[in-house]
């Protein structure tokens, strides 16, 4: 019997059902009046326990310099044209499970119709729908961010929350794949400058973009799956390590409903950069 099946067995198996069912302002209103409730019998050295044991609000691994050392070497390197945003630490309710297809359960939701970010690319996609529905040509958008993933994982440089640089490029299809070679060729030369010595393994999930095989520093990896990428996707190693990923996604056509949409995401993992930054 799993955790769920416990808990229903205790509170009655409707109860699910009519707590989803609830007006998203309701729902928060019950939830908040549930955590003031806990929290009210909380003393301090509870707090402080909770604080030793709980790996999501432990201080991170790497040393703060590290990490400074390499965002700036990621900042310092990434073209003029393209704008650096500050994100909020949280997204609307569904951001990741809903565009990138990832687990509900491995994001952080809370109990105001939103979830703690788990990865930059998602709320510069959003931001980036509406800036292309504003108008606007070309979008290009960049963060870095300290995001929070809920799986668990092991092994080294695994980490529950860590910063990620993100970066979205978002457009309209102008025919001859020109959109995609013009951006992926942008992508992927400033990850070779920051992750050098860089080296791409590529998935074709369409053979219309295999003409990316081609391209520096890379090999074929015929062995991923497409998750939710479509056409290409790729991942950086350095010195056996992978550092960062990307590939075109589906999420402006979807946010947008226009099958001429197109988007590129790709991020870098930078508490695994700053273990391998000169000088960190």
């Amino acid at each position: 019997m799993g955790a769920l099946d416990r808990v229903l067995r205790e509170v009655g198996d409707e109860t699910l059902d009519r707590l989803a069912a609830l007006p998203g302002a309701d729902l928060a209103t019950l939830l908040l009046a549930v955590m003031r409730k806990r929290a009210n019998n909380l003393t301090a050295p509870d707090v402080l326990r909770r604080y030793r044991t709980d790996r999501f609000v432990t201080p991170a691994q790497v040393p703060f310099r590290d990490i400074r050392r390499a965002e700036n070497a990621l900042l310092d390197a990434l073209p003029d044209d393209v704008e650096l945003l500050q994100l909020a630490p949280v997204v609307p309710l569904g951001t990741h499970s809903v565009m990138s297809t990832v687990d509900q359960n491995n994001v952080v939701s809370t109990i105001r119709g939103t979830e703690v970010a788990a990865d930059p690319t998602n709320a510069l996609a959003l931001e980036a729908a509406v800036r292309r529905r504003a108008g606007q040509d070309l979008v290009e958008l960049a963060s870095v961010q300290r995001v929070v993933r809920a799986q668990v994982v092991d092994g080294a440089a695994r980490f529950a929350h860590f910063t990620l640089f993100g970066r979205v490029s978002a457009g309209r299809d102008t025919g001859n794949r020109e959109f995609e070679r013009a951006n992926l060729v942008a992508h992927m030369r400033f990850l070779a400058q920051v992750c050098a010595p860089a080296e791409f393994r590529v998935t074709c999930f369409d053979p219309r973009f295999r003409w990316a095989l081609d391209l520096p520093d890379v090999v074929e990896d015929p062995t991923r799956q497409t998750g939710y990428y479509e056409g290409l996707c790729f991942k950086v190693f350095r010195d056996g390590v992978e550092v960062g990923d990307g590939g075109f996604v589906d999420w402006s056509r979807h946010l947008l409903a226009d099958r001429k949409e197109r988007m590129l995401i790709s991020g870098v993992g930078v508490d695994r950069l700053a273990l391998g930054v000169p000088g960190a």
